[in-house]
């Protein structure tokens, strides 16, 4: 059993992201948008840590804020949050894709 730690990463970026917007801008929606999609990824990583195959909760989570971060980013232009968000769930995606894509090792 390997441990997720990209996963728990992620899901420590957008949790932490939702607390600072709440405590920079008093965003009420950023902290609960940040503890959802966070709670998401990390109950993600944790499914994908006891079996690498099971990576459908973390690919909907970081394919939906790919999605939603990714229009915020293209709207405003701003690196800063929606542009750093999208570029992370982005990455995430194709790591998660990848995983998909790689066949089972046989076991002896």
């Amino acid at each position: 059993m390997s441990v997720d730690w990209v996963g728990y990463g992620y899901a420590a970026l957008i949790t932490s992201g939702g607390i600072i917007g709440y405590m920079k801008a008093g965003s009420v929606p950023s902290l609960a948008a940040g503890l959802l999609f966070g709670g998401l990824a990390g109950c993600g990583a944790y499914q994908i840590s006891n079996d690498p195959k099971n990576v459908w909760v973390s690919l909907a989570t970081s394919g939906g804020l790919t999605g939603i971060m990714g229009k915020r980013f293209y709207s405003s232009r701003k690196f800063m949050p929606a542009g750093l968000m999208a570029g992370a769930s982005l990455l995430m995606v194709g790591k998660l894709s990848l995983a998909l894509l790689q066949k089972p090792v046989a076991s002896q």
